[in-house]
Formats: structure tokens, C-alpha cells, sequence
């Protein structure tokens, strides 16, 4: 019945099923009880000791719904993934909290740093401002990497819609540039063409071509990973598909019960999967550029 609830079946779904399979059915409260026994794996899985650096970590927050004395407030879940010098996906971190502020950020990237993470040497996010803050102040010495997909929606919402299609069409062959002076001369090129119809998009690609093409640094076999924040957005679309199933959490407990069941799925899953990537190429550019 747990693994039911974590993999998005409604209560009500479950007293069906359980009825036809055992013959008995059990009450909503009662399969909310069962489901608390999840906290304990979900709490050690929460505090655990990050032993290890990870070179590079995405951080995202989405928001979902919650009872808090009589009233449904809305709540940020803040989530944090890394790649481990072994190359694997791992989830670092996540809390819920009242709002996405550079304030909870920087409580929430502190926690991480008091569990042992270290060694960040790129964050990839959205351009939410309190957290590129907190991401600075806490990995000293880090690149931040601005999601390209989030930036292109940025520059699309800055276009007027006859030019859109167009202008898409062009960023992506800057994105996918094979090296950075040919990202930037696309770049001059898409500023000559469309400084006249599309004066503010032409601003802030002027603005923020270099943090959304923070990833050209590195070796191109890791390039394509890391330029969006996409392996974390599909982590929100997990948690929003049980989350549409309940639609209002009774409380912050539940939420952090369910939201954490279903991150420790993907993360287990991710231990034993194929790597992401093989990190030698990176540590070698390491080694060299550290010289």
C-alpha cells in the first residue's frame, strides 16, 4: 500500500484495489498511518553524511500546496541534484519551506555543506536571483551555468510573436555552438539582425550570453548535460505527478514523506544505473588549467 501511495495511486484507488486483492478494505486514515513509516527511510536518507564532492550540482524549487493551521498556504520544495566524481546522478538535498528566497537558499545550500558536500565547481539554475546569490556566497570560487531552456523562454517572451520562430531557430545553433568563438560570433550575428525588431530580447541576450554559455568551458562530452537544468526538471515532473494525485498535503510532514519516498526511488535507481558520465576527461582539464 506504501509503494502504491509513493508511485502516485489515490487512497481512494487503494481501498479499490485492496478490497478486490485481500478482501478487506482499509480506511483513508488507516492507509495514511501505514504510510508513516516511511519517515524513518526518508529521514536517514535526508540527514545522511555526504561523504564525497560533487563537481556539479543543479538546484531548483517548485511549488506545491499545504494545510498549515486551518488555512492552504503555498510552500516551495527545494531540491538539489549532483554528479559525483564517479559520474552518477545523486539527490543531494531537499526541504520544503515557506518560499523561494536567497535566505531559505542559502539555509538550504549550508545544510548541504554541514552534511559533508564540498568540491562545487559549477551550479546549474534559473536566473532566480536569491539563489544565484546564496550559490556564490556558499561554493566560493563556483561558475553558475543559467539554464539555457529557461533563458530561450526569457528571450521568447521579449520578442514580439512574428520574430519568434525565427530567432528560436537561431539561438539553438548558438547553444549548440561547437566552440565558443563560433557561439559568440552567432551571437554578433543574431544582435545584428534583430537589434531593430527586437531591441529588449537583443538586450538581455547581450546581458546574459556568457552565464547561459558558462558550460562551453568545459569538455564537450559534458556539455550537453549541463546547460539546462533538465535532469532536475524531470525530478519535477515526478513529484508533480504524485502531487496532482493528493492535490493538498494534510501537512509539511506529509509533503516532505512523499516528496523525499519518491526522490530516494530515483536516487537508488541512479546508484545502480550506467554512469552519467566518465569524469576522467574533466579531472584531466583540471590538472592542467590548475598548473
Amino acid at each position: 500500500m506504501m509503494e502504491m501511495v509513493v508511485q502516485g495511486v489515490s487512497t481512494r484507488n487503494v481501498q479499490k484495489i485492496t478490497q478486490q486483492l485481500c478482501g478487506e478494505s482499509f480506511s483513508k486514515s488507516a492507509v495514511s498511518e501505514m504510510c508513516r513509516e516511511l519517515d524513518g527511510p526518508v529521514k536517514k536518507f535526508r540527514d545522511r553524511p555526504l561523504g564525497t564532492s560533487c563537481p556539479f550540482v543543479m538546484a531548483d524549487a517548485i511549488y506545491i500546496k499545504v494545510r498549515e493551521e486551518q488555512r492552504i498556504v503555498s510552500k516551495a520544495v527545494l531540491i538539489a541534484v549532483g554528479i559525483n566524481p564517479g559520474g552518477r546522478k545523486e539527490v543531494l538535498g531537499f526541504d520544503v519551506c515557506g518560499a523561494e528566497t536567497e535566505g531559505t537558499w542559502r539555509d538550504f545550500f549550508t545544510g548541504l555543506k554541514d552534511r559533508g558536500l564540498s568540491g562545487v565547481d559549477m551550479v546549474v539554475s534559473d536566473a532566480h536571483k536569491g539563489l544565484r546569490k546564496a550559490a556564490g556566497e556558499s561554493f566560493e570560487g563556483s561558475t553558475w551555468q543559467r539554464c539555457q531552456v529557461h533563458f530561450l523562454r526569457s528571450l521568447m517572451d521579449a520578442t514580439p510573436k512574428k520574430y519568434q520562430q525565427g530567432l528560436s531557430s537561431e539561438l539553438r545553433e548558438m547553444f549548440t555552438a561547437p566552440s565558443i568563438k563560433m557561439a559568440r560570433g552567432k551571437r554578433d550575428s543574431i544582435i545584428a539582425d534583430y537589434a531593430d525588431v527586437a531591441g529588449k530580447a537583443v538586450e538581455l541576450l547581450s546581458e546574459g550570453f556568457e552565464d547561459a554559455m558558462a558550460v562551453m568551458n568545459l569538455p564537450s562530452k559534458y556539455r550537453v548535460s549541463l546547460r539546462t537544468g533538465n535532469i532536475i526538471e524531470r525530478e519535477n515532473r515526478e513529484i508533480r505527478r504524485r502531487e496532482k494525485v493528493i492535490g493538498i498535503f494534510p501537512n509539511r510532514e506529509s509533503a516532505l514523506r512523499l516528496i523525499g519516498a519518491v526522490l530516494l526511488d530515483d536516487h537508488n535507481d541512479w546508484s545502480s544505473s550506467q554512469k552519467l558520465f566518465d569524469m576522467t576527461e574533466y579531472y584531466e582539464m583540471k590538472k592542467l588549467t590548475a598548473r
